[in-house]
């Protein structure tokens, strides 16, 4: 496998993703929704105006938690302990949903899509082999997804600290619980369901059929960052760092497995869908 090769297909496919503003204004909107809007509404309603309502109910919450849990929420008051709670528990992993709605997107239509874009048959002949293209067009669909998690937790993290931080005694985020999600968790999350999703569209025979299937792939890691967040706050320590190392082992396995269905006469059009 040449890998020239590989990186021509990523750049051809990130030079067409670019110019598709079709795509990109939607998912910016989404982004500053989950990103930027809902925490700074709520995490700004908690700290500053002081929603007793929401603080009272957060605070029966807590009285449920084990000692040791309690011990990592930082805050003197009820309302930076809310804040606290929100940003780290809550936010956090909602956030995960925009990089993976990002990626699985342009995964969809990766391969279905040259195809319908009649460019199908190019890629078929060019001396690239099909891992070679399998590859190009996986890297092409994980960068915008991991690029995003990258630029959003920034913004994210410096609304939390900003909002939130001055009620804990200054700068907290991100803890180390979600350095785990981001580094280690959620780049094989990514990968396994893009796994899942190419061969999707090296199978189907339009977009449209691709990205309805590839929906069903995303609820699975939705459950994964809520239960890393939720393990975490109940004290599994090493919660993140299993479910890291399986989330890495299937994604080698998918990845593996998906070269084998990607085919030149996929490209071409001629194979029998799913």
């Amino acid at each position: 496998m040449n890998v020239g090769h590989v990186l021509t297909v990523t750049r051809t496919d990130l030079r067409q993703l670019i110019g598709a503003k079709d795509f990109w204004l939607p998912m910016m909107v989404l982004g500053g929704l989950f990103f930027v809007l809902v925490p700074l509404v709520l995490l700004t309603t908690i700290t500053r105006i002081g929603n007793v309502e929401i603080i009272a109910q957060i605070s029966q919450t807590l009285e449920m938690l084990p000692a040791a849990t309690e011990e990592n929420i930082r805050g003197d008051s009820e309302t930076g302990r809310a804040g606290y709670v929100l940003a780290v528990y809550l936010f956090g992993p909602v956030a995960v949903v925009v990089p993976l709605t990002i990626a699985t997107a342009v995964g969809a239509a990766s391969i279905v899509g040259e195809r319908e874009r009649g460019t199908g048959e190019f890629l078929a002949h060019s001396p690239a082999d099909v891992r070679a293209i399998y590859l190009g067009k996986l890297i092409a669909s994980l960068l915008p997804g991991y690029a995003t998690t990258i630029v959003g937790f920034a913004i994210y993290s410096l609304i939390v600290n900003t909002v939130v931080g001055p009620e804990v005694g200054g700068w907290f985020f991100p803890t180390a619980e979600w350095w785990l999600l981001i580094l280690w968790v959620l780049p094989p999350f990514l990968a396994l369901a893009l796994s899942l999703v190419l061969r999707l569209s090296a199978r189907v025979k339009s977009t449209a059929a691709a990205q309805q299937a590839s929906g069903l792939v995303s609820i699975p890691m939705i459950m994964i960052a809520y239960s890393q967040s939720t393990g975490a706050m109940f004290g599994a320590a090493n919660f993140a760092v299993v479910v890291g190392a399986i989330a890495w082992a299937l994604a080698l396995l998918g990845l593996w497995r998906g070269m084998r269905a990607v085919s030149r006469s996929r490209l071409l059009g001629v194979a029998d869908g799913i």
